[in-house]
C-alpha cells in the first residue's frame, strides 16, 4: 500500500442476474493519493461486474505489469486483464497477449478512449472489451462513497442498479469491441 493511501471499505452485496452471480463481498480498498474518486469506483465496479474465483486487485496503480483488476486461475495463471480509465494501447495489447480475455472499465468518455487506440497494435481487438456507464453514474457513486461503504448492485438485462449508502442510482452498463 501506498504512503499516503485512504484505505476504504465497501460491503457489498452483489446480484448479477445476467451472469448468475450472487455474493456477498467485504473489499478493502487503498485509494492512492493521486488516484481520483471516480478511478476507485470503477475498480470497484469493475472487480464487482466481473467477479469469479481468483479476481483481485493488481499492482497497476503502483507503476507494475499488472493491470488495476485480475483473475488469477487455481495454478496462478493469469485468466482476465482488467484495466481502468483510458490506458495506453500498448497496455491494452500487451494485456491481451497475456490473458484470455481483456476488458477496459472507463468513467471517461469511451468514444474518446477508443479514438486513442485507432490505427495502434492491440492483439486480438475483437475480443477486447470497453465497458463504460452514462455520463455522470461513476461521478455519482462517487459522490455517496465514505471510507466505509456500503453498497448493493444488481445487475439485470445489462442494467446496473446500485444502492451506495442509502442513495439509489442506475445506468445502462455500454460496451463495445476496441476493434
Amino acid at each position: 500500500m501506498a504512503i499516503g493511501a485512504t484505505v476504504h471499505t465497501f460491503e457489498v452485496q452483489l446480484s448479477d442476474v445476467d451472469r448468475g452471480v450472487y455474493e456477498e463481498l467485504s473489499l478493502k480498498v487503498a485509494q492512492h493519493p493521486s488516484e481520483t474518486a471516480a478511478f476507485m469506483v470503477t475498480r470497484v465496479l469493475a472487480l464487482c461486474l466481473e467477479h469469479e474465483e481468483g479476481i483481485g486487485f493488481g499492482d497497476g496503480l503502483s507503476g507494475g505489469d499488472e493491470p488495476a483488476v485480475l483473475v488469477r486461475d487455481r495454478t496462478g495463471a493469469l485468466v482476465a486483464w482488467i484495466e481502468i480509465g483510458a490506458p495506453e494501447a500498448e497496455r491494452v495489447h500487451r494485456g491481451s497477449m497475456a490473458a484470455d480475455r481483456c476488458a477496459v472499465y472507463t468513467h471517461r468518455d469511451p468514444e474518446r478512449v477508443a479514438a486513442r487506440w485507432a490505427g495502434k497494435r492491440i492483439h486480438r481487438p475483437e475480443d477486447v472489451r470497453l465497458v463504460s456507464f452514462d455520463p455522470g453514474f461513476v461521478d455519482a457513486v462517487a459522490d455517496a462513497v465514505a471510507r466505509r461503504t456500503s453498497m448493493t448492485i444488481s445487475v439485470t438485462e445489462g442494467v446496473l442498479y446500485a444502492e451506495v449508502n442509502g442513495r439509489a442510482l442506475s445506468t445502462a452498463i455500454h460496451e463495445r469491441r476496441a476493434g
